[in-house]
C-alpha cells in the first residue's frame, strides 16, 4: 500500500509542476523553425518525425513524462547556472539541458539509428532547445525554477515558471500560427546572424540576464497587465532566439 501510495504522490507531483513552455510555446517555436529551414532540410526532418510535424513534436517529451520508461530524461529539461557559467558538479546526477544538447546533437549526427531511435533523439532535442529558452529554465538552483514563487496572475493561484511556461502566451488569445506569423516580421538578418553567432554558453548568460525583470514582482506577488507589459518584449525575444537556434541546429544535423 505505501508502495502504491507513493507512485500515486510521486504522478501526482509531476502532473502539477511546469516543466516546459507550454504546448502553444512547443508549436510556435517549431512553426518558425520550419519557416527558415532550407527545403531539403526540412524534407529530412519531416521524414525522421513524421506522422508529427516539427511544430507538434516539441510537446513529445512532455507527453511522455507519465511514462516511467522514460523516468531517465526527467532533468533534461532544465539546468542550473549561477552566473551564467555551466558547471557540471552542480547540476542532476541524470543529466541536463547543457549535456543532453551536446549528447543528442552528436548522436543524431553519428548516425547509425534505427528509425524510433533517431525520432525520438530529435524529438527530444527539439524539446530542449526550445526549453533552454525559456529563462527560468536555467535556474538559480534555490526555487525549483520559479516553481516555488507562489503568486497570483490575472487573479488566479499560479507561481512564476508557470507564468512564463504558458500563461503569458496564452493571454494573447491567438493561434500558434498567428504569432509566429507576426513575431517572423520581427527577424532580420542581422538579428538572425547575432543569434547564430552565440555559444551555448551565450544562451546561459542571455537568461541570467534575464533573471532581474523576470524576478520584478511587486511585493503583493499579484501579477497582471503591468508585468505582462513589462517582460512582453523579452518573451518574444526568447521565442525568437529559440527558432532560430533550432532551425541552425536542425541544419547542422541534416543539412
Amino acid at each position: 500500500m505505501k508502495k502504491i501510495l507513493s507512485t500515486v504522490l510521486f504522478a501526482f507531483l509531476l502532473s502539477t509542476q511546469s516543466f516546459a513552455w507550454g504546448q502553444l510555446g512547443h508549436y510556435l517555436i517549431g512553426y518558425m523553425a520550419e519557416q527558415q529551414l532550407k527545403k531539403s532540410v526540412s524534407r529530412k526532418v519531416d521524414k525522421v518525425l513524421f506522422p508529427m510535424s516539427l511544430g507538434r513534436s516539441g510537446t513529445w517529451m512532455d507527453e511522455i513524462k507519465s511514462d516511467q520508461a522514460y523516468d531517465f530524461a526527467y532533468s533534461w529539461h532544465y539546468l542550473t547556472s549561477k552566473n551564467g557559467e555551466y558547471d557540471p558538479h552542480i547540476q542532476e546526477e541524470g543529466g541536463d539541458a547543457y549535456e543532453a544538447i551536446n549528447r543528442l546533437k552528436e548522436e543524431l549526427k553519428a548516425g547509425n539509428l534505427n528509425p524510433k531511435e533517431e525520432g525520438e533523439k530529435l524529438k527530444m532535442l527539439i524539446h530542449i532547445v526550445e526549453d533552454i529558452h525559456q529563462p527560468l529554465h536555467v535556474g538559480t538552483g534555490e526555487d525549483r525554477g520559479g516553481n516555488d514563487v507562489k503568486l497570483e496572475y490575472f487573479w488566479q493561484s499560479s507561481n512564476l515558471h508557470a507564468v512564463w511556461d504558458s500563461g503569458m502566451i496564452d493571454r494573447w488569445s491567438m493561434s500558434y500560427t498567428e504569432i509566429g506569423d507576426e513575431l517572423m516580421r520581427r527577424l532580420t538578418p542581422e538579428l538572425e546572424d547575432r543569434y547564430r553567432e552565440a555559444s551555448m554558453e551565450d544562451w546561459l548568460k542571455e537568461a541570467v540576464d534575464a533573471r532581474p525583470l523576470v524576478y520584478k514582482l511587486p511585493e503583493s506577488k499579484k501579477l497582471s497587465y503591468n508585468y505582462d507589459y513589462d517582460t512582453r518584449a523579452l518573451l518574444e525575444e526568447r521565442l525568437i532566439a529559440a527558432s532560430v537556434r533550432l532551425a541552425q541546429i536542425l541544419e547542422e544535423i541534416y543539412g
